[in-house]
This record gives C-alpha cells, sequence and structure tokens, in this order.
C-alpha cells in the first residue's frame, strides 16, 4: 500500500522528538487500568506472565500487548494501550517477556527482538484456551519488531488472528544500535546497558559455567551486551549474526494479514533503514504510517489518550 498520510500535529512543545520520548517514558500515568495476571508454562521449562484487563462488557475479541527493550505490561505505553482497547470493546493480554514481569526467568536464555517462538506460545494459548474468535497484535518497539517477524516468517497463523500493528518499531535492528550507539542517545543507551546488564548478575549465580564476571565487567556498549549475552544464550554467531537473523525488515514483503507501522520521522533510535517505504509500496497488506513528530513512542495527545493509540483502534476498526 502507499503510504498512509499523517495529520499528527502535536503541541509545540512535543514536536521535539526527544522531549516527546522522555515525557512519554518518564512522566505519563496511566489511571483506571486493572490487570490481572496469568502464568502459562513454556514448553522448554521456563515461563511468562501475561496481565490482562478487560472490556466492561464480554468481549469476543483480544489485543495482544508487546513491550520494548526491558520494558514489561505495566509500562504508560502498555497500560495506555490496554485502556485504550478495553474502552474500545476489546481485552487485553499484556505480555511479560521472559524475566520482565518482577522475577528472573528459569533458564540461562531471556527474550530478545526475534524470539517468535515466545509470541507464538501466547497466541497458541490463547486459541486454545480462551473464547475469542478476533486476535489482534499490537508491538512497540522490540515487541513491534518481534510481532512483525512474526506475522512474516514460513508458519501457519490461526485463522483468528486478524491484524498486527508496530509503533516505533526498528525494522532493521542493527541501523537501530548504530542510532541508539550516537552521541545524541549516549543516556538513552546508558539507561539501557544499565538494567540490561543488572540482570546478568543473578543469570552469572545461575548458571556461572555459562557467563563470567569478567564477561560482564567486559559490557561496555549495548553491542557488546549482545555480543556476550544475547548472541551465546540464544543460538547466535554474534551480535551481527543476531540483527540480521532477526530484523523484521526482511520478512514484511510476506505479511499477508492487515499490518500496520508507526514510525515516526524523528525517532532517534531509528535509522533510515528502519523507514521500510519500498516493502509497503509492494505489499497490499502493509500500511506505512510515518509522522513528522512522536519520538520513540512519545506520541504525545490530549487527554492522554495517544495518536498512536487511536491510530491503532481505527485501524483494527477499518480492517476488520
Amino acid at each position: 500500500m502507499p503510504l498512509v498520510t499523517s495529520h499528527y500535529n502535536p503541541p509545540f512543545i512535543f514536536k521535539n522528538g526527544h522531549l516527546s520520548t522522555v515525557y512519554s517514558g518518564l512522566f505519563r500515568r496511566i489511571k483506571g487500568v486493572q490487570q490481572t495476571r496469568e502464568r502459562i508454562e513454556l514448553d522448554d521449562g521456563d515461563f511468562m506472565d501475561l496481565d490482562w484487563s478487560y472490556a466492561k462488557i464480554a468481549s469476543e475479541k483480544v489485543v495482544i500487548l508487546l513491550h520494548g527493550l526491558e520494558g514489561n505490561a505495566q509500562r504508560p505505553y502498555i497500560t495506555g494501550s490496554a485502556k485504550a482497547f478495553n474502552a474500545d470493546g476489546i481485552d487485553a493480554c499484556a505480555v511479560n517477556f521472559r524475566g520482565c514481569s518482577g522475577e528472573t526467568n528459569r533458564l540461562f536464555r531471556s527474550y530478545h527482538s526475534g524470539a517468535t517462538e515466545d509470541l507464538d506460545a501466547v497466541v497458541q494459548h490463547i486459541v486454545k484456551n480462551k473464547n475469542y474468535s478476533e486476535i489482534y497484535i499490537k508491538g512497540v518497539s522490540l515487541g513491534g519488531n518481534m510481532a512483525l517477524k512474526y506475522a512474516g516468517e514460513a508458519r501457519d497463523l490461526p485463522p483468528e488472528l486478524k491484524a498486527v500493528i508496530g509503533v516505533s518499531v526498528p525494522c532493521d535492528l542493527y541501523s537501530s544500535l548504530r542510532a541508539l550507539l550516537s552521541p545524541n542517545n549516549y543516556l538513552y543507551a546508558k539507561r539501557f546497558k544499565k538494567h540490561l546488564v543488572e540482570k546478568l548478575y543473578p543469570k552469572q549465580k545461575m548458571f556461572p559455567n555459562n557467563i563470567s564476571m569478567e564477561d560482564i565487567t567486559n559490557i561496555k556498549t549495548l553491542k557488546d551486551f549482545d555480543d556476550i549475552y544475547t548472541s551465546r544464550a540464544h543460538g547466535f554467531k554474534n551480535a551481527i549474526d543476531y540483527y540480521q537473523q532477526c530484523s523484521c525488515r526482511q520478512f514484511l514483503p510476506d505479511i499477508k494479514i492487515p499490518t500496520l507501522i508507526i514510525n515516526a520521522k524523528n525517532d532517534s533510535f531509528l535509522g533510515e533503514e528502519c523507514y521500510p517505504v519500498a516493502e509497503a509500496n509492494k505489499n497490499r497488506h502493509l500500511y506505512l504510517n510515518l509522522p513528522d513528530y512522536g519520538g520513540h513512542v512519545g506520541f504525545v495527545s490530549s487527554s492522554n489518550f495517544y495518536y498512536s493509540e487511536k491510530t491503532a483502534i481505527k485501524f483494527v476498526q477499518d480492517m476488520v
């Protein structure tokens, strides 16, 4: 499909990408979302926690919400989405990736941008154990890459899956990494690395033969983390191999269900390769919305109901 025309025009102060990113990540608050936790056991002996919230009237529709790097199901961009979908009569299943629900997961591995086997486990759990005739997936940042990769992989998607939405998606992971390692993103990268490294200390105690304290002290950048931990723990040769195998951009041509990508042009986390214009122009199922503003997951709008949330709901209504 051609590019989707965006009319997003935030208040002047939030036309600054960094300001909208920081405000939305640190200061946005969502009230009125009541979540109920469900733990699912995975085939490899690990677990994931799902945080459910519900529409006021019993619904046959559910959206699966996927958070970003070092996020969880309580981040405002997830609870804000859940609240918006619930208000539209759609239940929400907010996924906490392995190790992101406040408890260290059981295995040496954890989560990463391309771990679609974990998303599939959630989808299959819902199909087999819940009574939903329509399932949607909305992923944010890392979760958006996972959702789009899932939709385009060579697998039989359940007929209940009707649409996929990705917000602030690093469609090319290496391009996004290079952007994050640029000087203007230094504080973001430092914060991400700090949280990621903190999670390695309990892993080192649980699996001393897999990672040493020296390994951990050698992590100076986000790429180091992916070379030393992500690639080893998840079966990749190195960080570059991980980025190449797991970037969703290569899977976009094979998507065959309605799919929307919302990537702001002033998102400092995204490199040039993260804007898949050519792929969208060639795939009638793929819709690409490129607002001028929004930063990274910072689509501030009136009434604390973000542009990305409004657009996602309208997309579901229009497509389904």
